[in-house]
């Protein structure tokens, strides 16, 4: 293979994992609204650990209880987060005009002081 065909290959298969990481971000509800993704937090936070016993067990590999960390406890709400967010940037994008002229001024005042 040449090198601008390995790079060909290699953007594909990056663009395909992307495309399917997205889709399954899209199938689990976790581009919907904080309720749907808190709600598909949860439910990976009861299915993860099953799902390591069980590929443990399928590939033969002896994995205790005791061995695997415990899942992680996220108390935090999702939604809230967004929610908290949006605020801080609309008040920013709000008080954005007044800003900018009071940083105008400011500027300009300090042009001509240099000018003097």
């Amino acid at each position: 293979l040449s090198c601008s065909a390995f790079n060909s290959f290699r953007f594909l298969i990056k663009g395909g994992l992307a495309g399917a990481a997205v889709y399954v971000a899209y199938d689990q509800g976790l581009l919907g609204s904080g309720i749907e993704g808190a709600e598909a937090l949860k439910k990976a936070q009861e299915t993860l650990p099953p799902a390591i016993q069980e590929w443990t067990n399928y590939l033969g590999w002896e994995v205790r209880a005791a061995q695997l960390p415990s899942t992680p406890k996220i108390d935090f709400s999702l939604s809230n987060s967004w929610n908290k967010g949006v605020h801080t940037v609309m008040s920013a994008l709000s008080v954005a005009p007044t800003r900018a002229c009071e940083y105008t001024a400011e500027g300009w005042k300090y042009v001509k002081d240099l000018v003097k």
